[in-house]
């Protein structure tokens, strides 16, 4: 059985995030979105709010569950026994941040980490720029999927 985590903040979770799981459900037998908690982050949702929107984006898709965790991602691995890290990468910067944690990850633990590239019509949403659109009364409903609705 082939388990990934794919972690992250998911503060929102944005269409960029949904491509790389819906992708990711073909080449792992289970995805489990582990939204980080880091107290030290200010958060624009909370956790509820982030671990119910991917809940409802993902509702019909059976390989995807998602849950909350503090500590190290290679930590979550060894609990949980997944063998693999799933990421997406969307630009040249993504990956050299992106590969320094995989490479501590692999000299830590034996996990592995498989990159997705983003698709091109996702490559330039971020988290960040999602709650940048909202907290100015943006337009940002194309940036993310239908579960994350602001009223």
């Amino acid at each position: 059985m082939r388990k990934a985590i794919f972690p992250g903040s998911f503060d929102p979770i944005t269409l960029g995030h949904e491509d790389i799981i819906k992708r990711g459900v073909s080449l792992f037998d289970e995805i489990v979105i582990a939204i980080g908690v880091n107290a030290d982050k200010k958060y624009m949702f909370s956790i509820e709010d982030r671990k119910r929107f991917i809940e409802e984006t993902f509702k019909d898709e059976p390989k995807v569950s998602v849950i909350t965790y503090e500590g190290l991602t290679i930590d979550l691995c060894q609990r949980i026994k997944a063998d693999f890290i799933l990421r997406g990468l969307r630009n040249p910067a993504d990956f050299e941040f992106e590969k320094a944690i995989a490479h501590t990850n692999r000299h830590l633990s034996k996990i592995e980490t498989v990159f997705l590239l983003t698709a091109a019509r996702t490559s330039y949403i971020s988290s960040s720029i999602v709650r940048d659109v909202l907290r100015n009364g943006g337009e940002y409903q194309m940036l993310v999927p239908k579960a994350v609705r602001v009223k």
